[in-house]
């Protein structure tokens, strides 16, 4: 349900049929928690740093110590500064620019103010700890090896109302796609009609032609079951083809109906997948899996929720993102176990508090049939401590809500988004209804 899902991960080389490589990013990297000066740069000798595995939350090893700066709140664990560096090689037709090929780094969470920089260039800068984002790395590449430094600061303190973590906390990885390919996060699905006799299915792709000439542009769509199998569709699933000129984009769609459909329902996590492949000039040159759920849901005002047209009570709890004496890069056997004792308890939806979940853990609640809230932000403009995200909350809250929202809207759990919990704005309409 991620542009480039963690569970797809493929060999880093092309192969005929396969527009789109995914590689799991998380070893071969070095840390070391100090601030260390030049450690950006291609050339500086890290031999002596620590070798680990992504994701890793280095606060948690600790110490803990009466007077941390991150409080109570934070557990006394320890903040500050570090960096990662990874070294990668590629080979010389994924490094020319104006090739066909384009190359990204997607970060499924850093806490927090992370910069990273590939062969001693910035590629960018991300306060917000919990969101997903991305670079592309294509123009800074070139033959050999590679070199992306990290540098994560959590020194200014306290930053947060709860234990938050430190460090690249959340899965990476590296993409290569076509110059021509759908953008990330931009295949939308969606059920318009669903009933127990047939359901309606609506594929939409944002697509963008970063190449140098006009592209002739539609969209192929398969889907298969949730048992793997392929659903057999009345006609082709296609979208109309349009031309696109270097650097436009535009949305491609496609639907179709299918009978009889194995509806995503509590404790029954049924998750049909669509494949959709980009076509230039009818040759595959993209693609894209995105797992989504066949249901319908409304709010009644007198009677409730209904999900598939029964009355559900929603019986919820607010889980933190952290998984107790792990920290914050919580092993997904943690959740699992987690919201299987929940479940014994009568459980069946889960706030997501106080911000965006690995999307890891949103797969698992789609997987397990449980409803989720899914929200954003614990503050707005207003503190609630000196180095929070009121800091930041202006310049980023609309990007980092986009970014989220178009990550995880073809999760079936999601029924509600939040944007916010307790917000400090709201005694001032002036201030909070404009932002909201």
């Amino acid at each position: 349900a991620v542009p480039f899902p963690i569970r797809a991960a493929a060999p880093a080389s092309r192969t005929a049929g396969q527009p789109r490589t995914i590689e799991q990013f998380t070893t071969g990297w070095r840390f070391d928690k100090a601030d260390v000066l030049g450690a950006d740069q291609p050339g500086f000798d890290d031999s002596a740093w620590t070798p680990v595995v992504l994701p890793q939350d280095w606060a948690i090893a600790g110490p803990v110590e009466e007077n941390a700066p991150a409080r109570g709140a934070g557990g006394f664990f320890p903040t500050g500064i570090g960096w990662y560096r990874r070294t990668f090689t590629v080979p010389a037709a994924n490094a020319d620019p104006m090739a066909a090929r384009r190359t990204f780094i997607v970060f499924d969470g850093v806490m927090a103010n992370s910069d990273v920089w590939l062969n001693g260039k910035l590629l960018g800068h991300h306060p917000y700890g919990y969101p997903s984002f991305f670079y592309e790395l294509t123009p800074r590449l070139h033959p050999g090896v590679n070199t992306l430094a990290v540098r994560v600061d959590d020194s200014q303190e306290p930053a947060s109302r709860w234990y938050a973590g430190a460090g690249i906390n959340r899965q990476v990885r590296l993409i290569t796609t076509s110059d021509t390919h759908i953008v990330p996060w931009g295949t939308f699905v969606t059920t318009p009609q669903v009933s127990a006799a047939s359901a309606t299915i609506h594929i939409r792709s944002t697509v963008l032609n970063e190449s140098s000439s006009r592209a002739r542009l539609s969209l192929r769509v398969r889907i298969t079951s949730p048992t793997g199998a392929s659903v057999t569709a009345t006609k082709p699933i296609a979208s109309a083809t349009t031309e696109l000129g270097p650097g436009e984009t535009a949305d491609l769609s496609a639907e179709t109906t299918i009978p009889h459909p194995d509806r995503w329902d509590l404790a029954h996590g049924a998750m049909y997948t669509v494949h959709a492949t980009l076509l230039r000039d009818g040759r595959p040159v993209d693609d894209e899996s995105v797992p989504f759920g066949i249901r319908e849901f409304h709010f009644d005002a007198d009677k409730g929720f209904f999900l598939n047209g029964v009355h559900h009570k929603i019986y919820g709890v607010a889980l933190h993102t952290d998984g107790g004496a792990v920290g914050t890069a919580v092993p997904l056997a943690v959740w699992q176990r987690r919201l299987t004792e929940l479940r014994k308890l009568g459980v069946n939806a889960i706030r997501t508090a106080h911000n965006p979940p690995a999307p890891e853990f949103l797969d698992l609640a789609d997987r397990m049939g449980f409803l989720v809230m899914d929200e954003m932000f614990d503050c707005w403009t207003v503190a609630k401590n000196p180095y929070d995200y009121h800091l930041y909350f202006r310049e980023w809250s609309i990007r980092d809500t986009a970014d989220t929202v178009r990550r995880d809207r073809n999760h079936p759990s999601i029924i509600l988004w939040s944007a916010g919990n307790e917000i400090h704005d709201t005694p001032h309409p002036d201030i909070a209804i404009p932002i909201l």
